[in-house]
Order: C-alpha cells, then structure tokens, then sequence
C-alpha cells in the first residue's frame, strides 16, 4: 500500500515538477509495415505520427532505429566538396549557432539533414550549438516562442552570429550545402 502512495506522489510531481524551455521529444513506438515474405528487416511508414520527433531532441535520437534507417546511409554516403569543407572549417565560428528544423516524416529532412550533419562533423562544429528541432506535417512544434521562427518549409537551417540569424537553407540548398554555408558564414547571402 505504501508503495502506491509515493508512486502517485512521484507522479503528481512529475506533473507539477519543473518545466523546462527545451519540450523533451515525444516517443511513441514506431508504426512497422510489415515487408513481404523474405525481406530482411520490416519497412516503417515514416508518414504515420507515431514516427514523428515533435520538440527539440538530440542528434544520438536520430542515430538510433527507426530513424538509423536513413540517417546512417544519408551521413555516410554523401560525397561532400572537399575544397568547400576546407573552406568551412578555416571560418571564425566560435559565435555561430544554428538551429536545424526538420520533419522525420519529411524526405527532403531525410536526405539534407544527414548531409548537414556531415559536415558539421567534418568540420569540427561545437555539437552544443545546434538545436534540431522535430516538427509536424503542418510545420508546429511545441517549442516555446517557435512561432518567431516563421517556418514554412522543412528542412530549414538557420544560422546565427551572436544570436542574431544571419541567414537561412531552406528545403534545398541554392548550390550545395556547403557553399552555401560558405556564402552564409561570410556574409555573401543575398536572400
């Protein structure tokens, strides 16, 4: 019996209990379609809510089934500009930060964020700098003040100096991804 009571004070604090600004990603298990007779590992309808990131979330989320699916192959498979990623990583970036907004439900979010992240890597971005950022199929995300990032397209990439935002990859990069980021991180945006 008095087991049951500190589970239900457990629980009224966790709903009473401090909120933070950072909403944790929802998790719901995955809705699986099962892959005809024969197929080595069952197809996830990334379109069905309960596959969506809603909220800020960390990157290891995406390094984990069932989003591993895309994020792996997409990470590693990208043939990156060598002589752009050199560029990028001899930039000043100590005030930068970048908030990565994007839909798992989202193909153009499947194929660029992985990319994105590449090259973050490759160039040695300080990982506590980028926020991702799960939203819906209409754009929402239960982040606070999210509105003020007048999102209409996912993935967006939006770079900030000193937390003012100095520019924006929206969908599809103009170039590549990396130039540009390039033309972003040395004022040579035009948008």
């Amino acid at each position: 019996m008095k087991s049951i009571y500190i589970f239900l004070i457990l629980i009224l604090l966790g709903y009473s209990g401090c909120r933070t600004s950072k909403p944790a990603a929802e998790s719901k298990p995955p809705l699986v379609q099962q892959g005809a007779p024969g197929q080595s590992a069952p197809k996830v309808n990334f379109s069905d809510q309960s596959t969506w990131i809603l909220g800020y979330f960390d990157l290891n989320k995406l390094f984990q089934p069932p989003y591993s699916s895309w994020f792996l192959s997409g990470y590693d498979d990208y043939q990156y500009n060598y002589e752009a990623v050199n560029k990028l990583r001899d930039l000043e970036k100590s005030d930068i930060s970048i908030k990565v907004v994007l839909g798992t439900w989202c193909p153009d979010s499947r194929r660029e964020v992985p990319r994105f992240m590449r090259i973050l890597n490759l160039i040695d971005f300080a990982k506590d700098k980028v926020n991702l950022i799960g939203v819906d199929n209409v754009k929402n995300s239960p982040v606070e003040n999210y509105s003020a990032l007048n999102i209409l397209r996912v993935p967006t990439f939006i770079f900030f100096k000193n937390n003012i935002e100095i520019g924006r990859i929206i969908e599809n990069p103009a170039t590549s991804l990396e130039q540009d980021m390039i033309n972003i991180l040395t004022g040579m945006n035009k948008n």
